[in-house]
């Protein structure tokens, strides 16, 4: 029965519910677990739900990778798993018949190790020497371009390609880095709760004394650009970075000047400005700030004043003859041009690390013939206050991801393709239109970005948004936030959509770099500087072109457009491979899996579009096999509907059920299958809905038959009506059969009892015939008994009166008395019987009729026959009940003339049998 509380369904019904749902999640997933299945692919059906399950419980069985058709979903088991990257494994993974992918941190060692050439003892030495350098890339990267952010302690903060070059024979010859957009805002700007690069806090804690003392880093010192320095993580390792860049080439020397201007990038942080009070007067240092000048001079190896001239008067060149004027600025303007000269020292400082770092992998161009390419890039980004390196970050991964869509669906076509079905029907929503609101032509969010920063206008925040809001008002991926109160614009990303603040975009696009901060650089005295700030003639002739030559603004936008363009052409010229890593919580805590984070970034890295893709397509795919198995049930309806058809008898389906079935039978069954379909849907459909115009989702293919999820539903509720009538049916012939067999239990139920009730009557019938014959001669033996007694008591007593009185003259008819008294007392044991067995009430004439019937006495006149009392000192003493209390009989020859009278008697109780009591006396007088 169906119980239902509080809205919700519960009972038997319910239970049975989820024992479907599980029944067909097992059909579903066959008889692998979820633990098993190393493909999210093979879990069926591909939903979200059964995505994280999967996932969920490979987690907890310390899987943490697992394929998504061409992508590996890396989880991070944030514990050491020493035996999860050994080289036997490794050589277990090259030597796999499909290929494998691996997570990039491990993917260059791996590489490295499978493309080592065991042929000669020179080139194994060439390959350890490049494997090492490649491994030890890794750590100088992350150190200079890796940060914390708010979802990942160790967040790369810059696009990275790796080429491993391979020659003709396939082994590792060199390799080379390409960097993409590294975010240098972070050096001078850190989001709450988020960090600057690693490198700043490794100098800071793991710097020896004397290099606090030459780098100007006392215990404790508090620098603004240098957040949460209490926070300790595992990528604050001084000492690994520095031994990495040791094998690099970096010698020792080079560290320490490399440290030493990153420390004077610190001190640089703690210049603060005051504000002026007069706009003719330059901005004034604050007290605190006039020792870290000083200080960061020196480190930078600059002169003071001219540093500090350079951030407080901007120069300006105007008309045709370049007439140069200075004006002082504004203690903003003052911060902006502070923070523009540590950004672009250490953009120089890390392209020079790339550059070393290649110089010291590279292979000759001529000496490989292809490669293999790791590219790790920043993932989906949404934060609070979002900017330019937000936007390009979300505009490149809308790029890969199209890329990805493109290759997924291609490979979803090749499996279509070869099942034997057609493309044409697979309808699935792209990106392109998020694309074209970004970088579209002739109008996009870029272009008119770009467009800002060619007018050299100051732009401001809120014309900016109406310019994007009215210029692209029909594009479907953009939105406002009417409840913002700053200037912004939505963009609806795949992943979805997020909030860009217009405040300072135009300048963060320009990223100008004032003419005088380079001719500062380029005076310092530091040899390290030096190299990243050259004396070149050309270079500075483009910083001050004339009037009339003025070449177009090169904007960050347009150069990280044209950078992501040139790695779009190399990824469609290679067979990629994806790899999504995800954190199972943002605690960083070993065996914690919570979906809700799992899920926000299953959708930032484009899985779930991948999932909705594929759910567009044919997300339920069934071997032949097992969907005759399961739906061959079906086929019962065709026999309803057809009379020719008949349905298959029990030999004929274990032939089909057999191992060995051959094809054109399965064949022949899946048509019988599938041509109930129409029916199906014909009666799912509601009044008035043209199902029979919809063609049926589903396609058999050869191997497979593919279908949507809602054509499986449409199965199983044809196949549950199925089973449902079958169980009727078995439910009425169990019941007939029940009624039956109750009948006949109840029929020889009742035989059997009327033949106890006959024996028993028998018995019963013996046992009182035996009881009453027993009682009979018991009866006569005492009645002789007694008479014998009585007839020697009466003896006794008529010769002793015979002796003491002399006989009347009547005496002789005394033997008839004595005769008829004998037999008084004979029945008087009935009488007994009769009188105790009497209501209490009998007394008088009706208990004198009861004597008398007792007795059996003549018929005649009642008075004529006397029955004396023991008032009467005659005959029958009396008649008396058993008593309640004991009796003491004192027995010398009889008890019967010897007795004591009994108590008296209770008026009310009268039990057990009744006495013949005889008094000795009243004998005397007979």
């Amino acid at each position: 029965m169906l119980q239902q509380v509080n809205g919700h369904r519960s009972g038997s019904d319910a239970q049975g519910g989820k024992s479907l749902r599980e029944d067909l999640q097992e059909f579903l997933g066959g008889e692998a677990l979820l633990h098993e299945l190393d493909d999210l692919t093979k879990v069926n059906p591909v939903t979200l739900e059964t995505v994280l399950r999967c996932l969920q419980a490979r987690y907890a069985a310390d899987m943490f990778y697992t394929s998504a058709g061409c992508t590996l979903v890396a989880l991070n088991p944030f514990k050491p798993v020493p035996q999860l990257y050994s080289p036997a494994l490794m050589r277990e993974y090259h030597a796999a018949p499909q290929p494998q992918t691996w997570t990039s941190r491990c993917l260059m060692k791996f590489y490295a190790v499978v493309a080592a050439s065991p042929t000669s003892l020179e080139s194994h030495k060439i390959a350890e020497r490049i494997e090492q350098r490649i491994l030890n890339s890794n750590p100088v990267m992350e150190a200079f371009g890796n940060a914390c952010t708010l979802r990942n302690n160790n967040s790369s903060r810059f696009g990275k390609f790796i080429q491993l070059q391979l020659n003709s024979a396939q082994q590792m010859t060199g390799a080379a880095v390409q960097t993409y957009l590294l975010e240098k805002t972070r050096v001078t700007c850190q989001a709450s709760s988020e960090r600057n690069f690693h490198i700043f806090y490794q100098i800071c804690k793991g710097a020896s004394v004397d290099e606090r003392l030459q780098w100007h880093l006392p215990e404790g010192a508090s620098f603004s650009w240098l957040p949460n320095p209490e926070r300790t993580l595992e990528e604050d390792c001084f000492q690994v970075t520095r031994e990495a860049m040791l094998h690099l080439g970096i010698d020792i020397p080079t560290q320490n000047n490399i440290f030493q201007v990153l420390a004077g990038l610190l001190h640089l942080g703690n210049i603060w400005f005051a504000d002026s009070k007069d706009e003719a007067q330059s901005c004034q240092l604050m007290d605190d700030a006039k020792c870290s000048i000083r200080t960061s001079a020196s480190l930078l190896q600059l002169p003071e004043d001219p540093l500090l001239e350079t951030l407080q008067i901007r120069t300006i060149r105007a008309g045709r003859q370049q007439q140069v004027f200075q004006k002082p600025c504004s203690r903003a303007e003052c911060d902006t041009r502070r923070d523009c000269l540590a950004k672009l020292v250490y953009a120089r400082l890390f392209d020079w690390l790339v550059s070393v770092i290649n110089s010291s992998i590279c292979a000759d161009p001529d000496s490989w013939t292809t490669f293999i390419g790791l590219l790790d890039v920043y993932g989906f980004e949404s934060f609070p206050n979002n900017s330019l390196e937000q936007l390009c970050i979300n505009y490149a991964n809308e790029k890969l991801q199209q890329h990805f869509v493109a290759h997924y669906l291609r490979a979803q076509q090749e499996e279509y393709a070869f099942e034997g079905l057609d493309w044409s029907f697979v309808n699935y929503q792209d990106n392109q239109a998020c694309l074209d609101l970004i970088e579209g032509s002739p109008i996009s969010i870029c272009s008119l970005i770009n467009e800002e920063c060619r007018l050299n206008r100051p732009s401001s925040a809120a014309q900016l948004q109406t310019r994007i809001e009215s210029a692209l008002a029909g594009s479907p991926c953009l939105g406002h936030n009417k409840l913002s109160r700053e200037p912004s614009f939505i963009v609806v990303h795949y992943a979805g959509p997020v909030q860009y603040h217009t405040a300072g975009l135009v300048e963060k696009n320009k990223d100008p770099v004032p003419p005088e901060l380079t001719r500062l650089l380029q005076q310092s005295q530091d040899s390290l500087l030096k190299v990243l700030f050259p004396m070149d003639p050309e270079e500075k002739s483009q910083e001050e072109p004339s009037g009339q030559s003025r070449a177009p603004v090169l904007t960050v936008v347009s150069k990280f457009k044209a950078s992501l363009e040139q790695l779009l052409q190399v990824l469609h010229s290679t067979t990629p491979h994806y790899i999504r890593c995800i954190k199972p919580n943002s605690q960083g805590q070993a065996h914690t899996f919570l979906q809700e984070e799992v899920l926000s970034q299953l959708e930032a890295c484009g899985l779930v579009e991948t999932i909705h893709i594929s759910a567009a397509g044919f997300p339920i795919r069934i071997p032949h096999q097992n969907f005759v198995e399961r739906y061959e049930l079906l086929r019962r309806l065709c026999t309803r509907t057809s009379p020719g058809s008949h349905s298959p008898s029990p030999d004929e389906r274990h032939s089909e059920w057999s191992p060995h079935t051959k094809g054109a039978t399965l064949q022949t069954l899946l048509q019988d299958i599938l041509h109930t379909l129409p029916a199906l849907t014909q009666a799912a459909a509601t009044p008035g809905d043209p199902a029979e115009a919809t063609p049926v989702p589903v396609h058999c293919g050869r191997t497979k038959v593919f279908m949507t999820d809602s054509m499986l539903e449409l199965l199983e509720c044809g196949r549950a009506q199925v089973l449902e009538q079958c169980a009727c049916c078995i439910q009425g012939s169990w019941r007939r059969h029940r009624h039956r067999k109750q009948e006949r239990q109840r029929q020889a139920a009742t035989l059997i009892q009327a033949a106890i009730r006959s024996w028993l009557a028998r018995k019963h019938i013996q046992r009182m015939h035996a009881a009453a014959t027993a009682i009979k001669r018991t009866w006569q033996k005492w009645r002789i008994r007694m008479a014998f007694l009585a007839s020697k008591e009466l003896d006794g007593v008529q010769e002793k009166h015979v002796s003491q009185v002399p006989l009347p003259l009547g005496s002789l008819l005394l033997p008839q008395a004595q005769t008829s008294l004998l037999e008084a007392i004979i029945r008087l044991w009935p009488l007994g019987l009769v009188l105790a067995n009497a209501a209490v009430g009998v007394r008088g004439f009706q208990r004198k009729l009861v004597v008398w019937a007792c007795l059996q006495l003549p018929m005649g006149n009642p008075s004529s026959y006397a029955v004396q009392t023991a008032q009467e000192q005659a005959g029958v003493t009396s008649i008396r009940a058993l008593p309640q209390g004991s009796i003491k009989f004192h027995c010398r020859k009889s008890p019967l003339p010897y007795a004591d009278i009994c108590p008296e008697r209770s008026l009310h109780n009268v039990t057990g049998f009744n006495q013949i009591l005889l008094e000795r006396h009243s004998l005397g007088h007979m």
